[in-house]
């Protein structure tokens, strides 16, 4: 019979307790294969038999097949150790520290000006624990030392990437994922409502939006956050936009850009098919998308649309709106 312990949750949704969510947690949770462990930390599977090996430390547990697992605490001690090991300590010195000299170690050392690894290990850390105020605290002291814009694209995007990866393997809780994301969308809203307000002038005037099913908003907030910094008129619609409400909504409005950010695929048909009926919907509009299902379109597309591949592209279009 498997060992349940009870967690009560304040759960936050943009910023609002909406509800008390109480989880259960069992025992069988939060369980990491070694690749899993890989695929988290940069540090190859077979390097870390070798530690196990060779310092006796990084010791896993054992399925009865003899397959290596690792749990929560596991997860979080090697995120530290990789940590420590990419900013220069040697894996023989650090084998010789206790756990807690590990713990305190890669909590005081300072990362380098283009070392962001130690923000995206406490965050995730953090998420796992569901501790809001240690999450905040970390999240406050990266802004103040990277500045907003690398904060979420250099700490923020690949620590979801790794929550996303954790939710896929089944090694996460949604509760857990969607704590992460709260707080990011609230410091964001604060971030965005803090800078001035543009003026329409000029023809150039972007709509955005998610379309039905696109729950991810965090990218989408962070281009309102770009244009909005860069004095660009805007109208956000936010996520989960269906085309007929799009189509009302911009029957009578003047704007010259759609943009629209997709992470997954769950619009109920093809990415191809729905960029072509947004094509055919505003034919005399640029439409322009973002995020991950942007490699799935590998096709001629009309003059009208394009694709924002990477950071670069993104941050090109917020400022003048070209590739």
């Amino acid at each position: 019979m498997q060992h349940k312990s009870t967690l009560c949750v304040k759960y936050y949704l943009n910023g609002f307790i909406s509800c008390d969510i109480l989880l259960f947690v069992t025992s069988s949770m939060n369980l990491f294969s070694i690749k899993d462990i890989e695929n988290l930390t940069g540090i190859k599977a077979h390097t870390l038999r070798i530690w196990e090996q060779r310092y006796n430390f990084l010791n896993p547990k054992r399925k009865q097949s003899k397959h290596r697992f690792y749990d929560n605490e596991d997860l979080k001690f090697i995120l530290r150790i990789a940590y420590l090991y990419n900013n220069g300590f040697k894996i023989s010195r650090i084998a010789c520290f206790r756990e807690e000299e590990i713990k305190k170690l890669a909590l005081e050392l300072k990362p380098g000006a283009e070392n962001y690894d130690i923000f995206i290990n406490q965050l995730t850390e953090a998420s796992i624990d569901l501790n809001q105020e240690r999450f905040e605290k970390i999240l406050n002291n990266l802004v103040l030392h990277a500045g907003f814009e690398k904060s979420i694209t250099h700490v923020i995007f690949p620590m979801l990437k790794n929550m996303g990866l954790l939710w896929i393997t089944g090694n996460i809780i949604p509760a857990q994922e969607h704590f992460a994301s709260s707080l990011i969308v609230k410091k964001m809203i604060v971030a965005i409502d803090g800078l001035e307000r543009p003026e329409y002038n000029g023809e150039r005037r972007v709509i955005l939006f998610t379309p039905k099913g696109e729950l991810h908003e965090i990218p989408l907030l962070f281009m309102q956050y770009m244009l909005k910094k860069h004095k660009v008129p805007h109208i956000y619609l936010g996520k989960n936009v269906c085309l007929g409400s799009l189509q009302e909504f911009c029957h009578e409005r003047a704007f010259s850009q759609l943009y629209l950010h997709l992470i997954t695929n769950l619009i109920r048909c093809e990415i191809k098919e729905y960029l072509m009926r947004l094509s055919d919907m505003f034919p005399d509009k640029e439409i322009i998308f973002s995020g991950s299902t942007t490699c799935q379109v590998s096709c001629m597309l009309p003059p009208n649309i394009r694709a924002l591949k990477n950071n670069e592209e993104l941050m090109t279009f917020a400022c003048n709106g070209d590739n």
